[in-house]
């Protein structure tokens, strides 16, 4: 995992980060027995991941690698190993 940058943008961040303020509002609201509040959390959570999405959409999120892409990563590595 450390040869990819997986998550580390700020469209990941932020969806993170606005999903787990939800799952500690949920949490705390269901320990209270505040149906109304625990929803409220879930739409949070919810509301994290198309904030998430959005920013992806919109430039601030790691592209899916191409297969060509790929096969040239492939082919580099055998590469490299052949001659190592």
């Amino acid at each position: 995992m450390a040869g990819s940058a997986h998550g580390h943008t700020p469209a990941a961040w932020t969806g993170v980060i606005i999903s787990f303020i939800g799952f500690c509002i949920a949490g705390v609201f269901m320990v209270a027995a505040n149906l109304p509040g625990f929803w409220a959390g879930v739409g949070v959570i919810i509301l994290g991941g198309i904030v998430g999405g959005g920013m992806k959409i919109a430039g601030l999120g790691m592209p899916k690698d191409s297969a060509d892409v790929v096969a040239a990563r492939e082919a580099a590595t055998e590469t490299a190993r052949a001659r190592a």
